[in-house]
């Protein structure tokens, strides 16, 4: 079958040997920026004699997809047009799902088309480039699951394929016996990396009893309130992948055979466990905030009742000063000896009457 004119056909295809070191053509590291160059994306392929071939042309993949013999993984990188014409030219799939690989905004999903699923799982990174400490970036990864391949999609370096590309390059037989096992490799990387997210929201709300009871930092309010946002987002990019490993886990499918179907239980299993973890926290942060609000407000009233004190008390001076301070010829006690001191005695008198009085009927 001739290469499709719209995609590049490589120099040559890196062979390796079961169990072998694979290397790319002309030795270049693992040929990445090589793979760039030459507009194919990276790609294993193990026959069914154990033989595994690395970076596959478009002639080859189209073989390949033919006689359906074998495991069959492609990496596309959506940002290169050339890599991405290999959905449309080579594997043919439908408009509306090569439609999806485009948009960073797709939906978390899983459809089934005529000969293969499609799926799209978010995964979630701490951004390093902002200043926000619980700032998060999301990115999509796309799956394409047929009967003997496995083609993912993704527009930005994803830490799971990079992961499961150096698992797979010492150990070859993660393709065997099914391409939907290296797919749950994939997405169980994908979901792991919530766990490094969690670790940091545990460490902070750790300390966040010392922070609000014992200091009673203001900045704690302000962080309270940003892991608060972050935690309500990850639920959000969360609970729809929840219901995409409840299908991959229970309901039949002819293209993930059931012994590895019991796989997406595992992964399944650390999507609510996560889930339950980030509910948790929700609601610790909540009645942390709450607290905090609450000390805000006992202090407020210490102040508002030291205060208190303060005007009851004057208010005896404020009378009685006022009265002796008006402009007349005759006021009592004018001309008695020592007056000023009896009278300041009376005001003090009559102001700590006035606190006892108060705290009796338990106004203060």
């Amino acid at each position: 079958m001739a290469a499709p004119e719209d995609v590049t056909t490589p120099s040559e295809t890196a062979v390796v040997k079961a169990g072998g070191a694979s290397q790319p053509p002309n030795g270049a590291g693992d040929g990445a920026a090589q793979l760039r160059a030459q507009n194919i994306p990276r790609s294993f392929y193990r026959d069914a004699n154990g033989q595994t071939l690395r970076d596959l042309g478009p002639r080859e993949m189209a073989e390949v997809l033919a006689t359906g013999a074998g495991t069959l993984w492609v990496d596309i990188d959506s940002t290169n047009r050339h890599q991405h014409a290999f959905l449309e030219k080579i594997f043919k799939f439908h408009p509306l799902a090569i439609e999806d690989t485009l948009s960073p905004s797709s939906r978390v999903k899983l459809e089934e088309y005529d000969g293969y699923l499609f799926a799209i799982i978010r995964g979630v990174r701490f951004l390093e480039e902002t200043d926000d400490p619980y700032d998060i970036s999301t990115f999509n990864q796309y799956f394409f699951l047929g009967k003997n391949y496995l083609v993912t999609v993704h527009g930005e370096p994803s830490p799971s394929i990079i992961q499961v590309t150096t698992r797979l390059e010492r150990n070859p037989e993660l393709t065997n016996p099914h391409p939907a096992r290296l797919m749950h490799a994939l997405m169980d990387a994908e979901v792991d990396g919530f766990f490094p997210i969690l670790d940091q929201i545990d460490e902070f709300v750790d300390g966040l009893e010392e922070r609000v009871f014992a200091n009673f930092e203001e900045g704690a309010l302000r962080d309270i309130f940003a892991v608060k946002r972050l935690v309500l987002g990850l639920r959000r990019h969360l609970s729809p992948q929840r219901e995409v490993f409840n299908v991959f886990t229970n309901r039949p499918t002819p293209y993930i055979p059931p012994d590895v179907q019991v796989y997406f239980r595992d992964v399944y299993d650390h999507v609510l466990r996560i889930n339950d973890s980030l509910e948790t926290y929700r609601e610790l942060l909540s009645s942390t905030l709450d607290s905090y609000l609450s000390q805000v407000s006992n202090r407020l009233g210490k102040i508002t009742l030291g205060l208190s004190v303060v005007a009851t008390m004057s208010i005896p001076f404020v009378v009685i000063s006022g009265m002796w301070g008006m402009n007349f010829e005759h006021i009592p006690l004018s001309g008695v000896h020592n007056g000023f001191w009896w009278m300041l005695a009376l005001q003090l008198g009559l102001g700590v009457a006035l606190v006892l009085g108060l705290r009796k009927w338990r106004l203060m």
